[in-house]
């Protein structure tokens, strides 16, 4: 029985096995990442047999159960396994190219949060705790400021006036949770490209994949990683600035995607803010990178001296088109 490495994942470990005709997705959660992998798999059975009630028709990707019916299985190192379909001729993608891609993609993910409206949100659990949390990124990125070396503070001088810039979005963010304006739904929590499965010729969505992140959240979250992860050509990799650009009609595409689905659940106040969702999910991303790299890079890999002090760049400049074009 054939098993090789699949996917381009960097948490998990994902392995896919051809036994005859059938083909499946074996994967290793990261129990470093997920401290309670348990909870996953409570939010997506949750989840399951909601939609598999209201909405049977609906592809929802859960686990297979086991031979005693667990959705996850632990090895000796205590590592939880889990097995998955696989579905012939699909694809997923990791830049979005047309203006379709980012329409379906963003009408998949709208989908599943409209379908998962019913559920009682109390019910879930977060499976990493205050993930997109702005006022405590941005208290990370204070302590990080508090303890970096001098040559770190020094190199960073201009990151680190840039998100002191910006740090007016993390009041915006606290007005809208304390207020009240934002609605408290079941969210995937890590809308990018390639967290969709698309169909290998229409290129119109299969289903929703890499479910870990599903858990209570804001609208803002998903809608605001799309644009974050969407609207440029290149990725927060990309070290020359002159490529990061806003496409217009990649925007629009996504926004007309995801309001297909979503226009009627969202209240008047959410569509209002709409325009922030996309620079707040910026700003906590190039927080992250910058916390990391006055930390002395100790969360995200590194292949290069600097590249979260990069990575933390990149982000800052997309923000500040955002904030120009939004």
């Amino acid at each position: 029985m054939p098993i090789q490495p699949f996917g381009s994942g960097h948490i998990n470990r994902t392995f896919k096995i051809d036994d005859g005709d059938l083909s499946f997705v074996l994967q290793r959660v990261n129990h470093h990442v997920f401290r309670k992998p348990e909870i996953i798999a409570t939010n997506i059975r949750l989840a399951s047999d909601h939609l598999k009630r209201n909405y049977p028709d609906y592809l929802f990707l859960s686990p297979l159960p086991s031979q005693t019916e667990l959705d996850m299985v632990y090895d000796e190192e205590g590592y939880p396994w889990r097995l998955m379909p696989y579905f012939k001729n699909s694809i997923t993608i990791n830049e979005v190219g047309t203006p379709l891609e980012a329409y379906e993609a963003a009408r998949g993910f709208a989908q599943l949060t409209k379908n998962l409206s019913g559920c009682d949100v109390s019910k879930f659990k977060p499976t990493i705790d205050r993930f997109h949390d702005l006022n405590w990124r941005f208290e990370q990125f204070k302590d990080a400021l508090a303890g970096a070396k001098p040559d770190r503070l020094e190199r960073a001088t201009e990151a680190i006036q840039a998100c002191q810039d910006f740090s007016y979005l993390v009041d915006e963010y606290s007005n809208l949770i304390t207020d009240g304006f934002l609605k408290l739904r079941v969210m995937h929590n890590d809308t990018k490209i390639n967290n969709i499965l698309f169909d290998s010729q229409s290129r119109k969505v299969v289903c929703v994949i890499d479910l870990d992140t599903l858990m209570p959240g804001y609208f803002i979250y998903d809608l605001g990683d799309m644009i974050r992860t969407f609207v440029s050509p290149v990725s927060e990799e990309e070290q020359d600035l002159a490529k990061i650009i806003f496409r217009k009609d990649i925007y629009d595409a996504l926004l007309q995607g995801y309001l297909s689905e979503m226009k009627s659940e969202l209240s008047e106040k959410e569509i209002q803010v709409i325009p922030f969702a996309g620079c707040m999910m910026t700003y906590i991303m190039a927080l992250r990178f910058l916390a990391d790299y006055l930390n002395g890079d100790i969360y995200y890999s590194i292949a290069y001296e600097g590249q979260n002090l990069v990575r933390a760049t990149n982000q800052l400049n997309l923000l500040e088109k955002l904030r120009r074009q939004l």
